[in-house]
């Protein structure tokens, strides 16, 4: 008995031993594998060195695309206000603008000219060259991004409840429900198409760019004096003088002209009367021979 459970208990032992060995080549297998693989790739770190991460925040939508809404304000001078008012209205339809309001008159002119605000610049270098003067040049751009991103979300959330309503009106039974909703339907429909309005408002304002113009009358400036230094400049100078002294002299001929046409015929006849009044001197007597 005490030889089998000797021998039982060399086989547990044994097979422990087995075991042990067994586990420990394992372990040195797998890190040979390690060692032979080589060492194992970090994953890639995202973000600065503090939060050992980084939050990548998309582009906001329309960040880029801003809607501006331009102006411009223009004041000239020149000799005939009319040409030129005619020539800013070429210059606003030949960019594919038109002519709003507008008063011409001879002193002083004022018109507003609607023309693509991405041709505004071409069409105020044009007008800046137009009259006589540019006495002053403005231009005014206004963000109107976040007008029209608000319209839009009204318009929107006021489409959603005209169509809750409708559905409402659909369903409602009793006359007292359809003139309940109808009422506020008739009110939320209003107030959409006064959403709609300030949306195209808005477009149009950030698609077409205004110039107002304003045009003054000034004299013509007097033309260069030409130089009369020299024989030729006295020589010119005397044949002007000559002409002007002959004119001055016929012009006196053509004033007295009628009143020689009267007065030539009375004198002859006086001067002929007086002819004939006058005695005939005696004839002096002969000298007598002594």
């Amino acid at each position: 008995m005490r030889t089998r459970w000797r021998a039982g208990l060399a086989a547990v032992a044994v097979a422990f031993v087995l075991a042990g060995c067994s586990a420990a080549q394992e372990g040195k297998s797998s890190m040979a594998d390690s060692a032979g693989a080589g060492p194992v790739p970090a994953a890639p770190q995202q973000g600065n060195g503090n939060a050992g991460q980084e939050k990548v925040t998309p582009p906001q939508p329309g960040a880029t695309d801003r809607k501006l809404a331009r102006s411009a304000r223009l004041e000239l001078t020149a000799p005939k206000v009319t040409d030129v008012v005619a020539q800013a209205r070429s210059v606003a339809q030949g960019a594919g603008g038109y002519t709003g309001q507008e008063s011409t008159g001879d002193e002083l002119a004022t018109l507003s000219l609607a023309v693509p605000a991405d041709k505004l610049d071409g069409v105020l270098d044009q007008l800046s060259h137009l009259g006589s003067a540019l006495v002053k040049r403005e231009l005014n751009t206004q963000d109107v991004t976040e007008k029209v991103v608000d319209v839009e979300a009204r318009l929107a959330t006021q489409r959603a409840s005209v169509e809750r309503m409708r559905a409402l009106l659909a369903r409602a039974t009793s006359v007292s429900e359809i003139a309940s909703v109808e009422s506020e339907l008739t009110s939320r429909e209003a107030t959409l198409e006064s959403l709609q309005q300030q949306r195209n408002s808005l477009a149009g304002s950030v698609a077409m760019a205004t110039v107002a113009m304003t045009i003054r009358s000034v004299a013509a400036p007097p033309p260069p004096s030409e130089d009369r230094s020299g024989f030729l400049g006295g020589l010119a100078g005397g044949w002007e003088a000559f002409l002007i002294f002959g004119g001055g002299l016929l012009t006196v001929l053509g004033a007295i002209a009628p009143f020689l046409l009267f007065l030539a015929p009375l004198g002859w006849l006086g001067w002929w009367l007086h002819r004939r009044r006058r005695p005939v001197a005696a004839p002096e007597p002969a000298p007598t021979e002594s």
